[in-house]
């Protein structure tokens, strides 16, 4: 008999989180990491990239800020 693992179903509300520029995936909530919102769509940032890139970053945030 093969026994095989049945992947555990995934926690209401909980995501996966990536990092939009270099594809690090994180372990829980990265209270760390940044996002922003673009045409409606959140990119999160891990630090390093966020900290490479805060300049960027801040370029797109609305004039109000």
């Amino acid at each position: 008999m093969d026994e095989q693992k049945t992947p555990r179903p995934a926690q209401p509300g909980a995501e996966t989180i990536v990092c939009s520029r270099c594809g690090t995936v994180a372990e829980g909530t990265p209270p760390t990491w940044t996002f922003s919102m673009e045409n409606g769509v959140r990119h999160h940032y891990c630090e390093d990239c966020a900290r490479a890139n805060l300049r960027a970053i801040e370029g797109r945030l609305d004039s109000d800020w």
